[in-house]
């Protein structure tokens, strides 16, 4: 029999999720380099924890819910839905750091993808460009990316660029990074099915932790990542 071959979309999720992406996703920690310098990671298992942690309390109950909204309200042409998540999102992020972050990562998504000329309207980039998950939503709408790749192609950008950044400040070896990967994928498919079962009024995050370390990460004397 032969095997499945990959189709145009497949590959355009690649490009989407890819490091390489020109938006700057890399140059943010989102609490994590103060959450090293203090103490709380410090090896790879506690690295491990507090990723997991972010998965199961902001990702799943978060993250993937309005992108799997902002996904839905775009394929409709919802104007309004899509601005309610845009806000929802938003007003979600505890910290000024966290809420520029979702500002300039949506600014430079939208950018690149009008300069790719995938044929969008003044009036759509305005719509997306507050945030990475509606431009990420947008993206998958023109490309014919299926929801469940998007949110799994979602999720493993956020963990490489999440791991990437311990093994750069722990610091960690690289093996002990791709070890990290291996663990936390693992619970990546039970996390997209999670997902699908949070309601709109449970859609929030609870990361008291991460929301320290960001709001510290501020004002912190040096830093390598963007605040």
């Amino acid at each position: 029999m032969q095997a499945e071959i990959p189709t145009l979309p497949d590959f355009r999720l690649y490009q989407l999720i890819s490091p390489s992406l020109p938006i700057g996703a890399f140059t943010y920690s989102q609490g994590l380099e103060w959450a090293i310098e203090k103490g709380w990671v410090k090896d790879r298992v506690s690295l491990e924890q507090w990723l997991v942690d972010i998965l199961h309390h902001s990702l799943v109950t978060l993250e993937l819910p309005i992108l799997q909204r902002l996904y839905s309200a775009i394929d409709s042409d919802n104007a309004s839905l899509i601005e309610y998540w845009n806000q929802w999102l938003f007003a979600s992020r505890e910290t000024k750091e966290l809420r520029l972050e979702e500002v300039q990562r949506g600014k430079a998504t939208a950018r690149l993808l009008k300069e790719i000329d995938i044929g969008l309207s003044p009036e759509t980039i305005q719509q997306v460009e507050a945030n990475q998950l509606a431009c990420f939503a947008l993206a998958a709408n023109k490309w014919n990316i299926s929801l469940n790749n998007l949110c799994a192609g979602y999720l493993w950008s956020w963990l490489e660029n999440a791991t990437t950044a311990g093994v750069k400040l722990v610091p960690l070896g690289q093996t002990d990074g791709q070890k990290l990967m291996m663990s936390v994928s693992e619970q990546l498919p039970n996390a997209i099915k999670a997902s699908y079962q949070v309601q709109d009024h449970e859609v929030g995050s609870f990361t008291p932790a991460q929301a320290i370390a960001s709001s510290r990460h501020e004002t912190q004397y040096t830093r390598l990542y963007r605040s």
